[in-house]
């Protein structure tokens, strides 16, 4: 197999008034893992879908092994032999190993001038390649009886019949436990000895220091630096991804004193495989973050309580009052309110206006009854509109006309409108601009003042400190820390995030408070 060497030089790429990369130029030297990390919006996917031959740079040059290539489809990156495997699966369940692993280029052969699938080839073919990867994998067998570990193995193995010297690898691991993240980890070591570049793609520090031979870090579209993993450390790393970061603070007069009252306890929640022994209180007015990378099982806690999700074990008392069966409808009348990280999919009904949208939850009381007129409804729609600064010319417009910050305060209010007591807040801020950012937080202060309580998941360390009284730190499945946002750095809530080995350290010296294994 021949290795490849891959070299940026001088590129560019602009969405609008935004710069996803800044003149970037590095060589990921062949036969290595190349780790490339950065905090999100660092452009660390915008240069995988420039080398994949996903979106086209707006400047800048490509070379591989010395010979200058420019890609305007992934299907010009496959025949560079340019592979990329996307964090999301792209597997058929229903089609076996074989079928998936050419599926698009399945073999044919002629027989009385009629063409017909080489099945025997199909699978011939397949076997070859899983053994020449060290894989015991039947290629008969139907993908969807797999692990998720294994299906992440097939998807490299779908890449590798390309015969790439360069594989792209997004997040592989992102949903995958130990003993199948150890087993990927075996099959990368094997590529890497063939000569297979690697450039991986990960949130999970430690990963680094199993599985990398280098580190590339973005900050903001720019290239911050590489450094040999080879006595590097997580304090040299996550500085590099952050910096000297001054951040910002909740405005003064903001932060009212928090009510003794707890209107929300979780004791012990449970559901195996996404978390375990989970236990928190809210008190009346905080707003209580929820810090983690992918995978750490935020959303899932929110959901099991929201009863969107079922639960194995524990408690959950909503105002003194148990929960045995939460479901979606009984928290609503008990007072949660819950917007989803997918707002698009799950929290907006598109085709419907933004009349609609603003009164979806609220039906109930807006028509306790059950018989629903505009009329009824219009103070609803026009008291969230003006309260949270919406912009609409007509309100009886689709809402997917409008902005992405606008769509997130339409979520917002549409649950403000069933009279909350507690609201569940997962990635609020994804997706939308740094005004339509700063508008959602000062809805959340407003909405503590009022005695609102809220949990708020994101990913973004800045927006955690920012805005929340309390925040605790989830990995895993489990809550790993609770920390205190007026004495704690970014780089050590994104530490404790990502850094197994070291979250001991960083808590004694932050004078956080641990909880649960570390």
């Amino acid at each position: 197999m021949t290795a490849g060497r891959i070299e940026v030089s001088g590129l560019r790429k602009a969405f609008g008034p935004t710069v996803a990369l800044d003149d970037v130029s590095h060589v990921f030297e062949p036969g290595r893992v190349h780790a490339l990390m950065g905090k999100n919006g660092s452009g660390k996917s915008t240069l995988v879908k420039a080398l994949s031959g996903a979106l086209q740079p707006d400047a800048g040059r490509m070379f591989i092994n010395g010979r200058e290539v420019s890609f305007s489809s992934p299907a010009d990156a496959f025949a560079n032999r340019v592979v990329t495997v996307h964090q999301e699966l792209s597997l058929v369940p229903e089609l076996s190993v074989g079928e998936n692993i050419f599926l698009g280029r399945l073999p044919f052969r002629q027989r009385l001038g009629i063409s017909t699938l080489d099945w025997n080839k199909v699978h011939t073919d397949a076997r070859r390649l899983l053994e020449d990867m060290g894989l015991d994998i039947d290629p008969r067998r139907p993908v969807s009886s797999l692990s998720v570990g294994r299906q992440q193995v097939i998807e490299i193995a779908k890449a590798m019949a390309f015969d790439p010297t360069v594989l792209l690898l997004d997040e592989p691991t992102s949903a995958l436990a130990r003993a199948e993240v150890e087993h990927l980890f075996a099959l990368v070591r094997r590529l890497r000895e063939r000569g297979v570049t690697m450039i991986y793609i990960t949130h999970r520090m430690s990963e680094l220091f199993d599985i990398a031979d280098t580190c590339t870090v973005l900050r903001d579209g720019r290239l911050v630096g590489s450094i040999e993993m080879e006595g590097a450390t997580t304090d040299r790393i996550v500085g590099m991804m952050f910096g000297d970061v001054a951040r910002a603070t909740r405005p003064a007069g903001e932060a009212e004193q928090i009510g003794g009252d707890v209107v929300l306890s979780v004791r012990n929640l449970t559901r195996r495989g996404a978390f375990e022994d989970v236990s928190f209180d809210l008190r009346r007015g905080e707003i209580l973050g929820m810090a983690g990378m992918l995978g750490a099982g935020r959303t899932e806690v929110l959901r099991a309580i929201f009863g969107a999700d079922g639960f194995d074990g524990g408690e959950i008392v909503v105002d003194g009052m148990p929960v045995k069966q939460p479901t979606p409808q009984a928290m609503r009348q008990l007072g949660i309110g819950y917007t989803p990280e997918n707002r698009k999919e799950v929290g907006l009904v598109q085709m419907l206006s933004i009349h609609d949208n603003l009164c979806l939850a609220s039906l109930p009381v807006i028509a306790p009854s059950g018989f629903i007129t505009r009329s009824r409804e219009a103070p609803y729609v026009s008291r969230q509109i003006e309260e949270l600064s919406i912009k609409v010319g007509d309100p009886m417009l689709p809402v997917s006309t409008l902005s992405g910050g606008n769509q997130q305060k339409i979520v917002i209010g549409n649950w403000l409108n069933t009279r909350p007591k507690v609201m569940f807040l997962d990635e609020p801020s994804r997706g939308i601009d740094v005004q339509a950012k700063q508008q959602v937080f000062e809805i959340m202060w407003r909405e503590a003042r009022l005695g609102i309580s809220s949990v708020f998941v994101s990913t973004e360390a800045e927006e955690l400190l920012e805005v929340c009284d309390r925040i605790l730190v989830m990995r895993a499945g489990r809550i790993v820390a609770e920390v205190d946002p007026s004495t704690t750095s970014i780089s050590d809530l994104y530490g404790l995030c990502m850094e197994e080995h070291a979250a001991e350290d960083i808590v004694e010296d932050a004078g956080m408070t641990a909880t649960g294994d570390q």
